[in-house]
């Protein structure tokens, strides 16, 4: 009855929201966790029988363990879209999820490259030579000018990009399409990659790939993206994403307005935009104490 219940709700998830397979897969790890637990708790039960104080037990385990807030907050957040699913399906009377809430997360600003440090990174980094170099080059040209995320630029096709008027094409989360302008460095990398590309015989139409034909993997991309920013940064964090949060920043540093910026991110609402503004205006508070007479500095 439970794993009948849990595919039908991933399902739902894959059809009808148009959830990726990432989050889909998150989606799965998180209700067999929480199951695991259950089935070590309880020696038999039945959907409609799981009450508020196993969730509630199951929320302390984590902490107890260890867990961050916010993954334990994305673990009852699981739990409440598939319990709703449930009351919704008729398939329980009571959603046990309504009373949990989970711990306060502490708000951290997202985490970016100054403008000086990502400017080495097209200026003084060497690229390998050849096919590899040129695409790592686009790769890393890409994200910083776009701010795709990792899985959009996964699923990137030539068919994606419009040289003529330098624009990308972009399927994001729940199948959102959104149009993305490009500067005139980019198309020239893009034109200089295609035709490389074209050189070597590559044929898929996934726009980056590797000499074997195949479209670059998440792990491929995550280890380009760090060998290149550790040049550049010791920031422990050197995921696809920094050049996500990067482009965002500089963005709304040089006057973009926010809600451009939004539709480029493809944010469904202007607060997952809003923690940008953060880092602007810390980088006025900065100028402003280094330079005022009255700053106390």
């Amino acid at each position: 009855m439970v794993e009948g219940a849990v595919n039908g709700f991933l399902s739902y998830l894959n059809l009808q929201k148009r959830f990726s397979p990432l989050t889909t897969k998150n989606y799965e790890a998180d209700l067999k966790h929480f199951f695991q637990f259950l089935n070590a708790e309880i020696a038999s039960y039945a959907l409609s029988s799981i009450s508020f104080l196993h969730l509630r037990s199951y929320v302390a385990s984590l902490m107890d363990q260890g867990l961050s807030p916010r993954s334990v907050n994305r673990k009852i957040s699981a739990l409440k879209s598939f319990f709703k699913y449930l009351l919704r399906n008729g398939e329980i009377e009571i959603n046990p999820t309504q009373k949990i809430q989970g711990p306060k997360t502490p708000k951290r600003l997202p985490v970016f490259i100054d403008e000086n440090q990502i400017n080495k990174v097209f200026t003084l980094y060497e690229f390998a030579e050849g096919f590899d170099g040129i695409r790592d080059r686009l790769l890393i040209d890409i994200l910083y000018q776009t701010g795709l995320r990792r899985a959009e630029i996964l699923g990137l096709k030539e068919s994606d990009v419009d040289i003529y008027n330098s624009q990308l094409k972009v399927l994001g989360k729940r199948n959102k399409e959104r149009i993305i302008p490009f500067a005139v460095s980019l198309k020239r990398n893009l034109e200089l990659y295609l035709d490389v590309k074209k050189e070597n015989n590559l044929t898929s139409p996934y726009l980056l790939v590797t000499l074997k034909n195949t479209p670059l993997s998440t792990a491929k991309i995550s280890r380009i993206v760090k060998e290149v920013l550790g040049t550049v940064t010791t920031s422990k964090k050197k995921s696809p994403h920094i050049l996500r949060h990067t482009f965002a920043t500089h963005l709304l540093d040089n006057g973009a307005d926010i809600n451009a910026v939004k539709e480029l991110l493809g944010h469904a609402n202007l607060s997952a935009t809003q923690i940008y503004t953060h880092n602007s205006i810390e980088k006025l508070k900065k100028s402003y104490n280094q330079a005022h007479p009255r700053s106390g500095n």
